[in-house]
C-alpha cells in the first residue's frame, strides 16, 4: 500500500504516525494493498480555500476527503470488488486539529489520528449526513482508533523490552557483537 504524505502546514508532527494511522485503517478496512492514497497536511488559509470551493462553506475546518472517482459505487468492504487504485487526498489541517485537541482534552496527534481514520472512511464511502450514516461511520470509526491505539501501545511494550533484553545481554557479555567477535 503506498501512502504519500506532505506536510505544507507550516507546523512539526509525526507524519510517520499518521501515514501509520491511515494503513492501519486502510488494513481494517481490507483496501487492496495495491492502494494508493494521499495526505496533505495544510495551513488555516489554504484549509479556508478548499472548504469554500469545495463545500461552499466559509472557513477552515479540520479535515477533508476527496475521492479520486466519485463516480464509483464506493470503496466500502461491501461494495462488491473493488480494484486497485487512488484511492483519492485527504487533507488535514493541523492548525485547526490543535484547538480541537485542546477542546477534547487530547493530544494533536490523537486528534490528527482520528481525522485520518474519518477521511480513511470517507474515501471509501462512509459519510454521516444522516443519523443512521453517522452512527455507522462513527462506530467503525471509534473501533479502528482503539484497535489502532492498542497496537501502538503493544508495539511500544515490545520496543522497550527487546532495549532493555538488549542492554541487559551486553551487560552480560552476550550481544550479538560480543559474539561475533
Amino acid at each position: 500500500m503506498s501512502i504519500e504524505i506532505a506536510n505544507e502546514s507550516g507546523m512539526a508532527v509525526d507524519e510517520t504516525s499518521i501515514v501509520s494511522a491511515a494503513r492501519f485503517a486502510l488494513d481494517r478496512m481490507e483496501v487492496s494493498p495495491l492502494a494508493e492514497l494521499s495526505v496533505v497536511l495544510v495551513t488555516l488559509d489554504v484549509m479556508s480555500d478548499l472548504h469554500v470551493r469545495w463545500m461552499d462553506l466559509p472557513g477552515p475546518t479540520d479535515v477533508m476527503a476527496f475521492p479520486m472517482d466519485e463516480l464509483q459505487a464506493g470503496h466500502r468492504p461491501d461494495a462488491g470488488d473493488v480494484s486497485p487504485a487512488l484511492l483519492g487526498d485527504i487533507v488535514l489541517c493541523p492548525p485547526f486539529a490543535k484547538d480541537q485537541a485542546r477542546t477534547a482534552g487530547h493530544s494533536l496527534m490523537d486528534e490528527l489520528h482520528l481525522l485520518t481514520v474519518h477521511g480513511v472512511l470517507h474515501l471509501l464511502g462512509y459519510d454521516h449526513a444522516e443519523p443512521a450514516e453517522e452512527r455507522e461511520m462513527f462506530g467503525l470509526q471509534k473501533r479502528i482508533l482503539a484497535d489502532f491505539k492498542a497496537a501502538m501501545s503493544a508495539a511500544k511494550r515490545r520496543d522497550a523490552q527487546r532495549t532493555n533484553d538488549d542492554r541487559l545481554l551486553g551487560a552480560a557479555g552476550l550481544d550479538a557483537t560480543a559474539e561475533d567477535g
